[in-house]
């Protein structure tokens, strides 16, 4: 998609992209004219003060870029809380961890929810990395849930003592730097980025033996040699992500709700662009060098290798279906009826937010939910209405 498709930015916005740009360019020309893509996304995503998450531009919600699920409706949290109540109860000093609260809401609904099923956890610690959205996080909570607020703890990084907790991922991992590989006839190379002609371009370069070892994988699982052209993406974070997780957890369940396939429908032969994806004020493209610190940019998980990465670091993987089923097994339908009223305007509003939360053409489909567990004698709750684990 062209740039000239988006809704051209604001000068203010402008000026603070072209802050970005210099930043970024003087690193490309301190690392000899090329940087990987990764680090790319790093500092177009969380660049100190410029980077999208780092800065102070509105991101969630109809004012923003996207809006995630925890904005469709409350009955998101309600749900969930279902699940993470019953675990909960399960341990001794529990707490629950969210990584990347976004705008605040999921957090401010979840204590609402536990709060009401007497199932709050002793903490409920906030791993978040932009200190603008932390700020914006401590006024939403102390706007909407001002009484639980003494339970809620803010971190840069997990903490470093064992605990018993239950660990909240949603949309977390799709925002992760990753790596962009395309094949040539030289083989595997990696494609970078470069600045010429006043913008950013991409560039191939020798992929290292780690990425090139980790796409040779991939043709193999799938039976499938990439063809000469093909470009897809490989997220190198999720391994040591989940292993400094399951270093802290004494016992612990882990909910990873994203967009994403099984490797198998990730790496198709009709899906030789890749899945990276921007968002700019509700418009979706795939020009990731366009409007640095302004944009979103995504990639598609790859579930596959999410559960190959915390067999590896000692999880069990409990379970995984879409974020459809996984709702209806929390018993959304319970909430919305709860929720009825005389008020039918209300009750039509709550029957369409299930809607786009649970149907296979809204968000039911495309986002997946995994839970893994750490040290527990228990499956974990909200995957016996479908499980695809076969599909892995």
């Amino acid at each position: 998609m062209q740039i000239l498709e988006l809704p051209k930015p604001s000068d203010i916005e402008q000026q603070h992209s072209e802050q970005l740009i210099g930043l970024i360019k003087n690193e490309i020309a301190a690392s000899q004219g090329w940087i990987s893509f990764s680090r790319y996304m790093e500092l177009a995503l969380y660049a100190p003060g410029l980077g999208y998450y780092s800065a102070g531009l509105q991101k969630f919600g109809e004012a923003g870029d996207f809006i995630t699920a925890p904005e469709v409706s409350p009955l998101f949290a309600q749900s969930l809380a279902v699940p993470v109540a019953e675990l909960l109860a399960t341990m001794e000093q529990p707490r629950l961890i969210e990584f990347g609260a976004g705008s605040g809401i999921l957090a401010a609904e979840l204590l609402r929810a536990l709060a009401a099923k007497n199932s709050l956890p002793d903490e409920y610690l906030i791993i978040e990395l932009s200190a603008e959205l932390k700020h914006r996080q401590q006024q939403a909570l102390q706007a909407l849930v001002p009484e639980y607020c003494a339970r809620v703890r803010w971190l840069d990084s997990l903490p470093q003592i064992k605990l018993n907790a239950v660990v909240l991922a949603n949309e977390v991992l799709d925002a992760m730097p990753v790596e962009r590989f395309i094949k040539t006839e030289q083989g595997i190379e990696v494609l970078g980025v470069t600045w010429d002609e006043d913008r950013f371009r991409l560039q191939p370069a020798t992929a290292t033996e780690s990425i090139r070892q980790a796409v040779e994988y991939i043709e193999v699982e799938n039976e499938y040699v990439f063809p000469v052209g093909y470009s897809a993406e490989i997220n190198l974070h999720i391994r040591p992500w989940l292993a400094a997780i399951a270093n802290i957890l004494n016992q612990g369940a882990v909910y990873l709700i994203d967009y994403g396939y099984p490797r198998s429908e990730y790496y198709l032969p009709d899906r030789a662009a890749g899945t990276l994806m921007c968002y700019y004020r509700h418009r979706a493209h795939d020009d990731a060098l366009c409007y640095p610190g302004l944009q979103d940019i995504t990639a598609f998980v790859d579930f596959t290798d999410v559960a190959e990465s915390a067999l590896s670091c000692g999880f069990d993987v409990e379970g995984f279906t879409s974020q459809g089923n996984f709702l209806l097994a929390c018993g959304i339908t319970e909430r919305v009826e709860a929720g009825s009223s005389s008020d039918e305007r209300q009750q039509l509003l709550l029957v369409q937010q299930m809607k786009t939360l649970t149907m296979p053409e809204e968000m039911g489909e495309r986002f997946k939910v995994m839970g893994l567990s750490y040290g527990l004698d228990r499956l974990l709750p909200g995957f016996d209405f479908r499980d695809y684990r076969h599909r892995l």
